[in-house]
């Protein structure tokens, strides 16, 4: 791509060519060519772009349902018609492999085409008043109105379909929206705001303004902006909720994954969705599959095919179409993810498979004996990294699974209706899988997590009632 400098885009107005810009160079995690280099928004910024969002809210929470219809059809249409484009991108920018990318990308038109029909289905419901004298021949309504201005940031792992479930509730919603996207792969969302532009959405109410941290604070405790939609690590997203003042915060932080194998399962369908689920995209999945409980009379055979499974798996340049592990973010993930190997090892554990990286690119590692202390086990590993472990008791499954900090989602592969709905009444997360793997998501479904894993729901029609606010009307006859 071109080296010359990207401009952001504030509510209506490309910005950032002043000379001379600050700005972010965005490097490709696998062979850190130039993908690109894109100007980076400052404090002014910020001002300027809030100043519009609530000129353009005007506009936007009076657009009717199908305005807001036509608008997110629109998007998705374009998106769709670039889909190769943004595929390609998206693989550049974040070393995603182009499968991977390509699935995105559709996921991220089904998105905008969920929005699209969700805008047209925000309705209300009459609610009865004449329960007792006073409240004789009186009647109410209740209907959900748009909040203001929704700030969104996003991760680089998904950076077109996380936005895509942040900025579409918010459009078919009525909303304002402002997007910080991560700088790793802040061209994505600028290739997004160029359709935007041209959809017909009030222009002063969209901005994207790639930032530095520091101004990325800013914005949050800006009290005009009335929700926080955040997808990151726990690190960054506590304190933000903790400066984020009166304003409504959705969060998802991410998790470690547990599996449950039970004695009834489906062996081979386990073992072939549960590769995926642990080292797609070099793990660099909030719902991966982290940790794995497999009832110990299947547990010798699981492990053999598991580990015969990672050994296979294609590693390497992620515009091969056949390479299902490319490289992690950045060479600092990689450090990080190779000390918590050599952590888990130290600590007694076995490396069965893999632990060896070229680069960026880490094999795929699978792990048995690991301490319930070590980071490989008690922290999101954000890696192509499983660790495995017996249990005889669907009790004992549910109980290594909850034992963790987190509560997003996980998986149970049984054809036992028993141990199903025990774990589903038992397990503590947002979702339970059943026959598939943690990792499964489509995108009606409503996502979000307990525990540190973060609070609120995304998921198209559950992310339009946290960015909306019921409003009761009483009438008499």
């Amino acid at each position: 791509m071109s080296n010359s400098v990207l401009p952001y885009f504030v509510g209506g107005e490309w910005r950032g060519l002043s000379s001379p810009p600050a700005v972010i160079e965005v490097r490709n995690p696998y062979d850190n060519a130039l993908v690109g280099v894109v100007a980076r928004a400052t404090e002014p910024d910020v001002n300027i772009a809030v100043e519009r969002a609530l000129a353009g809210f005007e506009k936007t929470r009076r657009l009717q349902s199908h305005e807001r219809h036509e608008i997110l059809t629109f998007i998705a249409a374009k998106i769709n018609e670039r889909k190769d484009e943004f595929a390609e991108l998206l693989s550049m920018e974040v070393g995603k492999p182009i499968s991977a990318a390509r699935t995105e990308v559709i996921r991220s038109v089904l998105t905008y085409q969920l929005a699209a029909e969700e805008a047209r289905r925000i309705g209300g419901e009459v609610v009865p008043l004449d329960l007792n004298i006073p409240g004789q021949n009186r009647y109410g309504i209740v209907r959900r109105f748009p909040i203001g201005i929704v700030l969104a940031i996003a991760p680089f792992n998904f950076p077109l379909n996380l936005v895509a479930h942040k900025v579409a509730p918010a459009i078919a919603s009525g909303n304002a929206v402002i997007l910080k996207p991560t700088s790793s792969a802040p061209i994505i969302s600028l290739k997004l705001a160029e359709i935007i532009e041209a959809s017909g959405y009030p222009a002063e109410a969209f901005s994207v303004l790639p930032c530095s941290s520091r101004v990325a604070e800013t914005l949050v405790r800006d009290p005009r902006i009335k929700m926080l939609s955040f997808t990151g690590s726990p690190a960054v997203g506590w304190p933000l909720k903790a400066i984020a003042g009166k304003k409504r915060v959705l969060l998802e932080l991410g998790g470690n994954a547990g599996v449950i194998v039970d004695r009834s399962a489906n062996l081979e369908e386990a073992v072939r969705k549960n590769l995926l689920g642990a080292f797609v995209y070099s793990g660099q999945v909030c719902i991966k599959v982290q940790r794995i409980y497999v009832h110990t009379d299947l547990f010798d055979e699981y492990t053999a095919r598991f580990v015969e499974g990672a050994k296979q798996m294609k590693t390497g340049d992620p515009r091969d179409p056949a390479t299902i592990v490319g490289p992690v973010i950045t060479a600092e993930a990689a450090s990080r993810i190779l000390d918590c190997i050599d952590e888990a090892r130290e600590q007694g554990a076995k490396v069965l498979a893999g632990g060896g990286h070229v680069g960026s690119v880490i094999e795929p590692t699978v792990i048995v004996n690991v301490s319930r202390t070590s980071k490989a086990f008690c922290t999101e590993i954000f890696g192509p990294v499983a660790t495995l472990h017996k249990f005889s008791t669907i009790e004992e499954a549910v109980a290594g699974v909850n034992d963790s900090s987190f509560g997003l989602q996980a998986g149970i592969f049984s054809n036992d209706y028993r141990n199903i709905l025990y774990a589903y009444n038992n397990l503590e997360v947002g979702a339970l899988i059943v026959n598939e793997n943690p990792t499964f998501r489509v995108d009606n479904m409503p996502y979000g997590g307990v525990k540190d894993s973060g609070f609120g729901r995304e998921g198209i029609r559950y992310a339009i009632e946290e960015m909306t606010e019921p409003k009761m009307l009483a009438m008499g006859m």
